[in-house]
């Protein structure tokens, strides 16, 4: 992006400013996310105000869980400001839904785990109510067999 001040912070500036690693910077120009800056006669990238924002824009949207390609379209809804907002309230939209979804697996999830040690005698290992219920799915209330939960939950 072009702009005034550009070319003002070097990455290490401007990831401290941005809240986004360097790394992370770097992988988003890789990616296209954040256009490759200018470099200074040393050969350093040198970004500027616009980049910054851009990158602030992208850790929120990452910070909220929104996908990178999702992020990629709103990034060009936000460059081009007098298109419809139909399209980013969509993608909220369904977002949302997403999160909604991880919700209620979580929740099912939650109760599964709480009857499973409201269940358990605190006894001996062999009369444990936890490992027979993790030994034989058909001891499971939880709804995740044969479903897709979120990653690192139900299996």
């Amino acid at each position: 992006m072009t702009g005034e001040n550009e070319g003002r912070f070097s990455i290490g500036e401007v990831a401290r400013a941005s809240g986004v690693k360097v790394p992370t910077i770097r992988y988003y120009e890789e990616i296209g996310l954040l256009p490759a800056p200018p470099r200074t006669e040393g050969g350093r990238r040198a970004y500027g105000e616009s980049d910054r924002h851009r990158l602030a824009f992208i850790r929120h949207a990452r910070e909220l869980g929104f996908e990178i390609e999702a992020i990629r379209t709103l990034l060009q809804l936000q460059d081009r400001p007098e298109q419809s907002c139909a399209v980013a309230d969509a993608i909220a939209r369904d977002h949302l839904a997403e999160v909604e979804r991880r919700i209620a697996s979580l929740t099912a999830l939650k109760a599964e785990l709480a009857r499973m040690v409201e269940d358990c005698s605190h006894g001996h290992v062999g009369e444990c109510r936890v490992i027979e219920i993790l030994a034989d799915h058909n001891e499971c209330r939880h709804h995740h067999h044969g479903a897709t939960a979120p990653a690192g939950v139900g299996g």
